[in-house]
């Protein structure tokens, strides 16, 4: 009895479901990516062979800009009303709780603190838009920085504070120096330089160092 031949048919595969979750995990991360917001004050760190990352927690970071104007920003971790409460307390300043309240949501700060009050009355989105003078650092009579950092190490009291210095390329050495008197008369010795990493130049102490390192390995 001769064999029944069955027709041969090609494999098919329904992909229409496959591409449905495709898009729908697609549109999930797109919706919920938080993408990483632009630079409020613009700053040309200088390069370095470091390889440390700069901690992202626990952040207190004076800021020094090309024309050697001085900032102070926190992490949002940071205790920001503290160091607001604490300034506020030794300079006398009369903030109300709805000012410190929009200390915390501020960028940055950037201004002498006779004019703090009247910066922490406008709505903190609009601080980018206006035109700082700088925390004043180079007058030793009136270095506000030790003002500031005083207040700063009162918040972090009980806690570990990551201090770090982001200078520009081109900012001036006086108001470097200034920040540095104002760690030093707060006993605030340990910080942290940010700049911007680069490769070892080849032929360097420390390259033939690393080379060295590799070939014991």
């Amino acid at each position: 009895m001769p064999k029944v031949k069955l027709p041969r048919k090609s494999t098919t595969i329904d992909m229409t479901a496959m591409c449905d979750v495709a898009f729908l995990l697609l549109s999930f991360f797109i919706l919920t990516t938080k993408f990483k917001p632009s630079e409020t004050l613009t700053v040309t760190t200088p390069g370095s062979v470091a390889s440390k990352v700069a901690p992202q927690k626990d952040v207190a970071m004076v800021v020094i800009d090309k024309d050697g104007k001085v900032y102070m920003t926190f992490s949002d971790d940071a205790p920001k009303r503290e160091i607001i409460e604490s300034l506020n307390t030794t300079r006398n300043l009369g903030l109300t709780d709805e000012e410190m309240k929009n200390f915390k949501k501020g960028p940055f700060i950037g201004v002498p603190i006779s004019q703090l009050k009247s910066l922490l009355d406008k709505p903190a989105d609009t601080w980018p838009k206006i035109k700082f003078d700088g925390i004043p650092v180079l007058d030793t009579l009136n270095n506000e920085m030790i003002d500031w950092m005083r207040a700063t190490a009162d918040g972090f009291k009980g806690t570990k504070m990551n201090l770090l210095v982001k200078g520009d390329n081109a900012s001036k050495y006086p108001s470097f120096k200034g920040v540095i008197d104002a760690f030093k008369k707060n006993d605030l010795m340990k910080f942290q330089m940010v700049t911007n990493p680069e490769g070892v130049p080849p032929g360097s102490e420390l390259y033939n160092a690393n080379m060295k390192g590799d070939a014991k390995e």
